[in-house]
């Protein structure tokens, strides 16, 4: 039984021929239910002298809930604060990822396939692929990432996946799918959802390493502002709920406090990142949803992902499917403003080698100063979103009353900024994602300045 004394209030009172001393004290003590729960109290007594004759009176206080919300709060600063440090290590990291990925691939078309340096450059290429990977999964984690959020059906999304997942947790695992019919319509990102299914699938496979049941479910579920079952700070309304489920060998109190930080992991050297639940966090949260997770030792885990039901199908059709040919050539004036000297450099030579005429400014001022003595017609600005001295989205607005109508593509590693609300892409923004290709870097601009 754990306690802990807090003395509270210590007077006295002097009345004539009577004195009065009153003392009181609190403890903190962790008590186990008749039913076998163990329930957190504060016992608060105390103690009242009067005229010599001693007195004490006490009351206690179930403060479990409380104690359970103060954890969720402080876990949710942290939470944050490792966000923050995430999502800036990534926007530093994209900038340099975007210059030996952009460069390689530029070296790579220099190359015969049979060259043998060219195996080099793939090296190089491939790792610096997967770094990109890693820096994409801190911005999710941080919600820092661009989504393209769309009317979804997870039944579908489910569908789509399950001949994918069958395989990916093998045939001594028992995979069942139980999807509600009518399920409701969420907003989400389709690639972004699918991801959390991957991460929480494999998960589950990998603690049923002796084979078991994995389950995946979907449900309609409407909170009101009575239930006291859900995670703190869930609002009551209508919700779209994905479960999945394992039989395997379940965490402990410890290791659920610290299942979404990133990099860590209980697995083995080199069999985990510890970014997948982190990512899965992220990408909930960024989406506007919650997470909860359920586990026992021996007994299996349990995690539940509410996403806000949304009303109907509104009409999202995408327009060009995918279908639309990729422009790589292209001409016009192109303003690139990018205070990382290297990164603008090698935009600048991707854009003029295929046929572009290439502007540059170093910060807002200098393309300010351009914009307004450029003697020609100024097609695009592609700048950076986050710069020192003057933001993008403070950059456009100053440049669109100089060159009223000029086209605008943003750019950047760290979407933290007003011009991107919440990670969410604002559907009149165009917005290129740190590190590029020169080929999606291209196809950007020319699909901007089409527009």
């Amino acid at each position: 039984m754990a306690w802990q004394p807090k003395i509270a209030l210590l007077f006295s009172l002097t009345d004539n021929e009577r004195s009065v001393y009153f003392q009181s004290a609190e403890l903190l003590l962790q008590i186990l239910t008749k039913d076998g729960r163990k329930i957190d109290v504060e016992f608060g007594h105390h103690r009242i002298i009067i005229s010599g004759v001693t007195f004490v009176g006490g009351i206690a206080r179930d403060i479990t809930n409380r104690k359970r919300l103060e954890a969720q709060f402080l876990q949710a600063q942290k939470m944050e604060a490792i966000g923050a440090l995430a999502g800036g290590v990534a926007h530093d990291f994209n900038n340099m990822l975007n210059v030996i990925n952009g460069y390689s691939e530029l070296l790579l078309d220099d190359f015969q396939k049979d060259d043998p340096k060219r195996n080099d450059l793939e090296q190089i290429r491939q790792a610096g692929q997967r770094a990109a990977s890693l820096t994409s999964q801190l911005l999710a984690f941080s919600r820092k990432q661009i989504l393209n959020p769309e009317i979804l059906y997870l039944n579908d999304v489910i569908a789509e996946m399950s001949t994918m997942l069958r395989r990916l947790i093998g045939e001594d695992i028992e995979f069942a799918c139980l999807t509600q019919p009518d399920l409701g319509l969420v907003n989400a990102d389709s690639g972004q959802i699918q991801q959390i299914i991957m991460n929480l699938v494999v998960n589950a496979r990998d603690a049923m390493p002796q084979g078991g049941k994995l389950t995946i479910e979907t449900k309609n579920v409407d909170l009101d502002e009575d239930n006291n079952r859900m995670p703190a700070k869930m609002p009551a309304g209508p919700y779209v709920m994905l479960a999945i489920s394992d039989n395997g060998i379940g965490m402990d109190a410890q290791t659920q406090a610290r299942i979404f930080e990133p990099f860590f992991t209980t697995k083995g050297q080199g069999k985990g990142t510890g970014l997948g639940l982190s990512t899965v966090y992220g990408i909930v949260k960024q989406s506007n949803g919650f997470i909860w997770a359920y586990s026992e030792p021996g007994k299996g885990t349990t995690f539940q992902v509410y996403f806000p039901r949304v009303a109907d199908k509104a009409a999202q059709s995408k327009s060009d499917d995918g279908k639309e040919e990729r422009r790589l050539q292209g001409t016009g004036n192109v303003l690139i403003v990018e205070d990382e000297s290297s990164v603008r450099a090698l935009a600048s030579r991707i854009l003029r080698e295929r046929g572009y005429h290439v502007l540059e400014a170093e910060n807002g001022t200098e393309a300010l100063r351009t914009a307004e003595e450029f003697a020609g017609e100024i097609h695009l600005l592609l700048t950076d979103v986050v710069m020192p001295q003057m933001a993008g989205s403070e950059l456009v607005s100053r440049i669109e009353a100089i060159r009223p109508g000029i086209k605008v593509l943003y750019a950047s590693g760290y979407t933290n900024d007003a011009v991107v609300c919440h990670g969410t892409r604002d559907s009149k923004v165009a917005f290129l994602q740190k590190p590029f290709t020169p080929d999606a870097l291209a196809c950007k601009v020319g699909e901007v300045i089409d527009s």
